[in-house]
């Protein structure tokens, strides 16, 4: 049996964010099925790179208000989608439905889909109410997010989780377990391998990619190399973009002038050039604000091009790149990430980063290939849309 099945949210591609990845497999995925599928999502920002649409993917687009940066992240901005989402629902028609956060875009899909008497999947990539508390937000703003990600994930079908930490906080505010599905998460191993080519930089460089926000809080890495600039010409290249990063621009012009560079948002395949080329892959989780369950989909990047990652910060994230020996965890401490840059820079100087690099891609593309996420979600929708 096929479906039609409906996703909202306002990630997607060509935008460049690992939700906008994630969706973009499922999409493929159930094309695959024999599905029919239609996306709601945004028109993206003018940064994005111009990709084509999924083949067989209906996807309708409307303008969002979005942030200085260019993200829809924000009150304004959240509601600037799902307002009008409400009624671009009405006229669809669907099976089930697929949601993604925050929770007031979930509330509206669940609303909109309890009119039609249709299933809604809601797929929980993190907990909205633990990013909501580690931003300092106003208890009442803490409160109604809690009490709508609890409504949310009350009234799902099947709620679809990325990790085992983030299935326990879902846990932890209600969900019933036995509509959770932990599928993991994952990289597309067909953009992100050992095969891409270098780029044409010459010089020893790190590499940040991604989101730079509050809760990664990058600067650390810019205080580490200000601690070992004296022993090595090696820079730091970040590429992305994120609430923090006019805060990272003035630190690296104040202690490490010329050493940091900002190239800004670049199409996946280009971000995996970079990674290639790395003496290191940097990855960050604050500690102790609500995201210690995080592994960041950049570890996942980095093993599938098979550079070495420096990681810093919360236990779940460092717990991965040890266990799978994707390279260096230290504590969220400027001094202990300047130890790990020297230590992969001398790995890469003696050759170990490269002698390791087909075994840390192997892993990458057995364990988190996105692919196979997407293939498994799929199959839960699935069972959401035929009442299983």
């Amino acid at each position: 049996m096929t479906s039609r099945v409906l996703i909202a949210s306002r990630l997607f591609p060509p935008e460049v964010s690992a939700g906008a990845f994630r969706l973009g497999a499922l999409a493929r995925a159930l094309v695959r099925s024999g599905d029919a599928v239609r996306v709601l999502t945004t028109v993206p920002p003018a940064h994005a790179p111009g990709l084509a649409d999924p083949v067989g993917v209906r996807v309708d687009r409307r303008a969002v208000l979005r942030d200085s940066g260019g993200n829809v992240r924000g009150y304004l901005q959240y509601a600037s989608f799902d307002v009008p989402l409400a009624f671009r629902l009405i006229r669809g028609r669907y099976d089930v439905a697929v949601a993604e956060s925050p929770p007031t875009t979930a509330l509206v899909v669940w609303a909109m889909s309890a009119l039609k008497r249709r299933p809604v999947v809601y797929y929980a990539a993190d907990v909205w109410t633990d990013g909501v508390i580690s931003m300092g937000a106003a208890a009442p703003v803490v409160w109604a997010m809690r009490a709508m990600e609890r409504f949310v994930l009350a009234r799902s079908a099947r709620i679809i989780s990325v990790s085992s930490e983030v299935t326990e906080r879902l846990e932890a505010l209600g969900a019933d377990p036995a509509r959770i599905a932990t599928v993991g998460n994952g990289i597309d191993t067909s953009v992100f391998s050992p095969e891409v080519p270098l780029p044409e930089a010459a010089d020893d460089y790190f590499v940040y990619t991604g989101t730079m926000s509050e809760w990664q809080r990058p600067s650390v890495f810019i205080e580490a190399l200000a601690l070992i600039a004296e022993e090595s010409d090696v820079k730091i290249r970040f590429f992305g973009q994120g609430s923090v990063e006019a805060e990272l621009r003035e630190l690296a012009e104040r202690i490490v002038p010329g050493r940091v560079e900002f190239g800004g948002v670049v199409s996946p395949a280009e971000s995996a050039r970079w990674i290639r080329g790395a003496a290191g892959a940097l990855v960050s989780i604050v500690p102790g604000i609500g995201y210690d369950f995080a592994k960041p989909t950049k570890t996942y990047a980095a093993a599938a091009v098979g550079t070495p990652v420096l990681f810093a910060g919360a236990a779940a994230g460092g717990d991965l790149v040890r266990q799978a020996g994707l390279g260096c965890a230290v504590e969220f401490r400027a001094e202990a990430v300047a130890e790990g840059m020297r230590q992969l820079l001398g790995e890469r100087a003696s050759g170990l980063s490269e002698q390791r690099r087909m075994e840390r891609a192997e892993w990458a593309r057995k364990s988190v290939s996105l692919d196979a996420v997407a293939d498994r979600v799929a199959a839960v929708i699935h069972d959401a849309a035929y009442g299983r």
